[in-house]
């Protein structure tokens, strides 16, 4: 068995677990970073999610780190992709001109841009990169986490990791569990948060859908058509109440009106910048971009209501997490027959059998992305817990803004949102203002040395659907990374860091000095509800009815 000794322990290759890993190193620390594909960057790259974003996303109220990232992906179109000059020109640059960002990016490049800032620190060994490593076992003494121990994925062999701090940033929240850590899985209840739109009753099995999403291309006039899936016939016929039809079909449901709606694959020329169907929603490539002489297609990137997965969930007991992925990828899968196959085409007919995987651009057999897209993962007890009524503009005062927290160690934005649940719940979509981060999210209730670094700080259910985007959780491990830092460098530890004003002013100097992390919003911004930051007013949302 392998034995590492490191200062910090980074378990989980995603966005939060970059960054932690990058900012810890950068401040003079030795780190083990793991990932249990062979991709780093999570959600962004081996899920296949171009970035979800806010509006300010290309202001100075964003992190440096996740601006000098997004300049990487853009530089590196521009050094090796044959843009057109006046592309090539463009501040912000935008390869795919997708609908849902300002930066829609083949995953392949956006995880070039992540290894190019890791690579001085491996280099200079203050960053161990351990791909294909999942977490297996994990000691504690007290409430201390004295060890992980990994398992490689490829050769079975154990490596042991002893550090002085330890960060889970895995996509469920794995190492709560290992290590014994109070968390939550599912649904707290209204009783227990007071947030309006909470269950009634607390419910583990109410997670959100997980999606697993897919690159495509169109060569019209060609022949692509896959296998017919084995669940085919389920996902064609089957209707579940809160949905307007079977999910092989154009319909979905309007987060703005909470009706049902048809939102189809092509609706006129694919060649414009923006046109309010599924190609352009999240496409990654437009080939009026390129030099045509080498780029002759778009590409899209499917990850669309339609191919939500809400049929069992992946946590908790009982669950059968294999077996719900499994389902989860033959969704996918049939959803792409069906739209080769049978789907109403934009100008008569049926089938778009021209519509082609690219595995190429996923780094797998199958063409789909590398791992599931999860929303929810299990959520540690921390010492204090961002609510609905922190953040929801239906549940502050006029005007007010987000809840300003004194301890703030990052800022974000995302609406609440909350896709279909196992649970059988519909939508959530509620807007929010520009939130913080609050330290005490960040520190568990018990445990001295483990660290929430993405999705599974201390939020709600609800609070999970703000928190869990690109940008936030690259704050959240920044934050970590820092607090880690603090911590070894004062021989301290992140409970006593919290427990003191001049500690927390210290770490918030450290990120907004050293780190070039804003901590909180400028009087004007913060008060801004999304809709008013867009030059275009976005359509006002119809609440959710809320859950008896």
């Amino acid at each position: 068995m392998t034995e590492l000794k490191v200062d910090l322990l980074v378990v989980g290759g995603g966005l939060g677990g970059v960054a932690a890993a990058l900012t810890a190193a950068r401040l003079g620390h030795r780190v083990v970073l793991t990932e249990e594909t062979d991709w780093l960057g999570g959600q962004l790259t081996a899920q296949a999610v171009p970035s979800d974003e806010h509006p300010w996303i290309e202001t100075p109220h964003v992190s440096a780190g996740y601006r000098e990232l997004r300049n990487r992906i853009r530089d590196y179109y521009r050094r090796n992709y044959p843009l057109l000059p006046e592309v090539a020109a463009q501040e912000v640059l935008n390869p795919g001109l997708g609908n849902v960002s300002k930066l829609c990016v083949e995953p392949r490049v956006a995880l070039a841009a992540l290894e190019e800032l890791l690579m001085p620190y491996v280099s200079a060994g203050r960053i161990t990169v351990l791909l294909e490593h999942v977490p297996v076992a994990a000691e504690t003494e007290g409430d201390r986490v004295t060890s992980v121990t990994l398992r490689g994925t490829r050769t079975g062999e154990p490596t042991t990791v002893v550090a002085p701090l330890v960060a889970d940033a895995t996509e469920l929240g794995d190492l709560l569990e290992l290590t014994g850590a109070e968390h939550v899985i599912g649904a707290e209840s209204r009783d227990e948060t007071g947030e309006p739109y909470a269950a009634s009753v607390a419910d583990p099995t109410d997670q959100q859908a997980i999606t697993w999403c897919f690159p495509l291309e169109y060569r019209p006039g060609e022949e692509h058509v896959i296998d017919k899936p084995a669940s085919y016939d389920h996902w064609k016929t089957h209707v579940d109440s809160f949905w307007p039809g079977p999910q092989l079909s154009w319909e979905k449901i309007d987060i703005h009106t909470m009706k049902g709606r048809v939102n189809r694959i092509f609706e006129g020329d694919t060649d414009a910048v923006s046109l309010a169907d599924l190609w352009h929603f999240r496409r990654i490539r437009a080939r009026t971009q390129f030099d045509r002489a080498l780029v002759d297609t778009d590409i899209t990137l499917v990850n669309w209501p339609n191919i939500d997965y809400w049929e069992a969930p992946l946590l908790g007991r009982g669950a059968d997490r294999d077996k719900a992925l499994q389902r989860c990828k033959e969704l996918s899968l049939s959803y792409l027959h069906w739209m080769q196959t049978e789907a109403p085409r934009h100008d008569g007919g049926h089938g778009y059998p021209g519509l082609r995987l690219r595995p190429d651009l996923t780094g797998t057999a199958d063409g789909l992305a590398k791992s599931a897209y999860i929303r929810e993962s299990r959520r540690i007890r921390a010492r204090f817990t961002v609510v609905e009524q922190h953040i929801a503009v239906v549940d502050r005062p006029e005007g007010a803004g987000a809840e300003r927290f004194a301890d703030s160690v990052g800022v974000g934005h995302y609406n609440i949102d909350l896709h279909p649940s196992t649970a059988g719940i519909n939508y959530v979509n509620l807007e929010v203002y520009p939130f913080q981060i609050p330290l005490g999210a960040l520190v568990p209730v018990r445990l001295r040395n483990l660290l929430p670094a993405c999705k599974n700080i201390g939020t709600t259910h609800i609070t999970n659907g703000s928190y869990r985007l690109h940008p936030v959780e690259w704050s959240i491990g920044e934050a970590v990374g820092a607090l880690s830092s603090l911590c070894l460098s004062r021989g301290s530890e992140p409970h006593a860091v919290a427990d003191s004003a001049e500690l927390t002013e210290d770490l918030q100097r450290l990120l907004t000095g050293t780190i070039g992390a804003p901590v909180a919003w400028p009087d004007d911004v913060a008060v801004l509800r999304p809709s008013q930051a867009r030059k275009n007013a976005t359509p006002t949302y119809v609440l959710p009815e809320r859950r008896g």
